[in-house]
């Protein structure tokens, strides 16, 4: 029996006629994933840096977005090799690194996502989900067909090394974090300010001459626009947890009477 695997983000990037508009999944359940990948989105991210996700609920949450025409991208929590081999084996297709700030640090990156002799990925594809239990003709052969790789710039070494971390071959494209950045900028929890969004667009500009697609994290409308314009190719332009965040704040504001003065119990 052969089985055919989807194609990758970077596949869906390379055709797409316009940027492709994605959502984070945050909470760590499959059947929000399934809700948010049927929405009508391009992509989704599946966190396992911030959000309370282990190899268990990646793997559920894959299966519950297989059926919907969305592309799921999955950020491990470190560009470790045997995390990285752990989420491979799940069946991710598409892998976002987070803090990544040199050249070196993307080659490694690349090496663990690749089988020998060109990398270090541990070889387990009868065992594993990603050659479908070896349903995949000829996976280890053409492994790097079916994993496309990408890495995140949130340091403001990071944007000074852009080109070079992005002209690394194996990096398929690179994902802008304004929130890290400013951090690390001493700009704490302003992702907007006119330092922030400068060293966003020095980052695009970098990627953009070394030939690959650049993306970028912008939840408010305007400024994800902007960065449109600026010429992102793919954006995240909201989480499943805030949108119930806000929406069920929204719920109270319209039902609860702020006139009055008794308090709601926790839990």
């Amino acid at each position: 029996m052969s089985f055919r695997l989807n194609p990758t983000f970077r596949d869906r990037l390379a055709a797409a006629p316009r940027p492709l508009a994605g959502c984070w999944i945050c909470s760590g359940s499959p059947l929000v994933a399934e809700i948010m990948a049927g929405s009508g989105l391009d992509w989704v991210l599946i966190d396992m840096e911030h959000g309370p996700n282990t190899l268990e609920t990646v793997v559920t949450q894959l299966q519950a977005v297989a059926g919907t025409p969305a592309t799921p991208v999955v950020r491990v929590p470190i560009g470790d090799v045997v995390t990285i081999k752990q989420v491979l084996d799940l069946g991710a297709q598409n892998l976002l690194v987070p803090m990544v700030s040199s050249a070196a640090e993307a080659r490694a990156v690349v090496e663990a996502v690749r089988y020998p002799p060109r990398g270090r990925r541990g070889v387990g594809s009868a065992l594993a989900r990603s050659a479908r239990w070896n349903r995949v003709d000829d996976y280890l052969t053409n492994a790097d067909d079916y994993v496309s790789v990408f890495v995140q710039i949130e340091t403001a070494d990071a944007v000074d090394a852009a080109a070079e971390i992005a002209a690394v071959d194996g990096i398929d494209g690179v994902f802008v974090g304004p929130s890290d950045l400013a951090a690390s900028l001493g700009l704490l929890g302003q992702q907007t300010h006119p330092d922030v969004t400068a060293a966003v667009l020095r980052a695009f500009a970098a990627v953009k001459d070394a030939g690959k697609p650049v993306g970028v994290n912008a939840f408010d409308p305007a400024v994800a626009q902007s960065y449109l314009d600026a010429g992102a190719d793919f954006v995240l332009v909201g989480a499943d947890v805030a949108l119930l965040a806000r929406g069920s704040e929204a719920l109270a504001a319209r039902w609860i009477p702020t006139a009055d003065d008794t308090q709601r119990a926790g839990y």
